[in-house]
């Protein structure tokens, strides 16, 4: 009546991290000098470009309470 599970075919995914392989992956490559400078200036760039957004954004964030207040011609009756 009771039947005994078959084991899962895939049993082995759940052994995997008991693995230990004994093959050692190679050593990375080192950048060249470049690679590192063209990392640094795109970095630079990004910095400099999120920098100068901020900087030409602030105007327009600031309240208009700090500009002095500017009436019409209109308003003044002419």
């Amino acid at each position: 009546m009771f039947r005994r599970r078959e084991p899962v075919p895939f049993a082995f995914v759940a052994e995997a991290d008991r693995f230990r392989s004994n093959v050692a992956p190679p050593p990375r490559e080192r950048a060249s000098a470049g690679q590192i400078a063209g990392r640094w200036l795109l970095g630079l760039t990004i910095v400099a470009g999120l920098v100068g957004s901020l900087v030409l954004g602030m105007p327009a964030l600031s309240s208009p309470a700090a500009t002095p207040a500017q009436q019409s011609q209109a308003s003044q009756g002419h």
